[in-house]
């Protein structure tokens, strides 16, 4: 009869073991880059408490490569009675001179947008999540101004006094050069207004924000911009606009 070589089974045994410690053993994968943008926690989900910035899109195109589709056509788009082309006018030049940091990143369509926020390991809110966040104080705690539970007919709450917009909201002053546009001041810089519902900053003005929500062959925007007076800001209002386009005052912020 032929004898077992218990050595021989024995280191298999334990070959098997090492091996399956590798296959069961946590993910060593790179986690996702750190954005500079500040979260507020609503519910299950993280928040960028203001809108996408330059900056953070920098860090994103720094690392992959990316090149925009308005660089690629020689520049985004603007309103004049009609969308017309802005020569140089990108995420990085707005309106077409060099940008600071803390300023929106506009001039990006949905995809592109929704591709930043994957690198950060968020994606795009859902309208549903959106006007959730934007219309209904879900803080236990909130500050004077805001109460639980309230439903508000402004992301800034019963007035749109924290918001940037064309007029009718709080007294602030956007960036655009003088002569750059023929309507509004263009945005402000990020955390320059005042939280609004749930402590959020611009749900409502600035920029119009991308959502992931198809509506009529296009996106869900949400929020209205410094090109709209505040009425464009409320629940009612939504509005779709094709998932290619990339306007001077259409943003974005994540969720995870």
């Amino acid at each position: 009869m032929k004898k077992f070589d218990v050595t021989s089974i024995l280191f298999g045994v334990l070959l098997s073991i090492i091996a399956l410690y590798f296959m069961l053993r946590p993910s060593t994968a790179t986690s996702a880059p750190t954005s500079t943008i500040s979260i507020v926690k609503i519910g299950n989900l993280s928040w960028d408490q203001t809108e996408m910035t330059i900056a953070d899109v920098k860090t994103f195109a720094d690392a992959t490569g990316f090149v925009s589709q308005a660089e690629k056509n020689g520049g985004g788009l603007s309103y004049e009675g009609g969308f017309v082309k802005k020569p140089g006018w990108t995420w990085k030049t707005p309106y077409g001179v060099p940008a600071k940091s803390a300023e929106p990143a506009t001039h990006l369509n949905q995809s592109e947008a929704a591709s930043v926020c994957r690198f950060y390991g968020k994606r795009l809110p859902t309208d549903a999540e959106w006007t959730a966040a934007a219309f209904l104080e879900q803080r236990d705690n909130p500050p004077p101004a805001y109460s639980k539970d309230q439903r508000y007919p402004f992301p800034g709450g019963f007035t749109p006094e924290t918001s940037h917009c064309l007029s009718g909201c709080g007294d602030y002053q956007g960036v655009a050069p003088a002569g750059a546009l023929n309507r509004g001041t263009g945005h402000v810089l990020t955390g320059t207004t005042k939280p609004g519902v749930n402590g959020l900053l611009d749900m409502g003005g600035n920029v119009w924000e991308w959502t992931a929500t198809e509506r009529n062959g296009g996106f869900i925007t949400r929020g209205a911009s410094w090109w709209y007076g505040p009425e464009r800001q409320k629940e009612s209002d939504v509005e779709s606009k094709a998932g290619e386009i990339a306007v001077v005052y259409i943003g974005f912020r994540c969720v995870s």
